[in-house]
């Protein structure tokens, strides 16, 4: 009697405001997504380009939520780099 939910993996095509987002299947089909539960929880950032999995309600196809961004590397997050303070000669103590 429960639910049952399709799983299919898309790409973000843009951030949209409230932590939704436009999400292109494979097949070229868009749809409006959010961000599930344990993403917010865990403070998993979503970008443009990141592959995503989704679980999607067979009676509305027009929406999604997202439950996992998958691993990808060809995605620039544009992380800082660590800086420890100005670094120190040998010869000085």
């Amino acid at each position: 009697m429960g639910l049952e939910y399709v799983e299919v993996d898309g790409k973000v095509v843009s951030v949209l405001p409230g932590t939704m987002f436009r999400v292109e299947l494979s097949n070229g089909h868009q749809v409006l997504a959010n961000i599930s539960g344990r993403l917010r929880k865990n403070f998993i950032k979503l970008t443009n380009g990141d592959m995503v999995r989704m679980e999607m309600s067979p009676q509305d196809v027009e929406k999604a939520r997202i439950i996992y961004r998958l691993k990808n590397a060809t995605v620039s997050r544009g992380t800082p780099v660590r800086s420890f303070g100005p670094r120190r000669s040998a010869g000085r103590s």
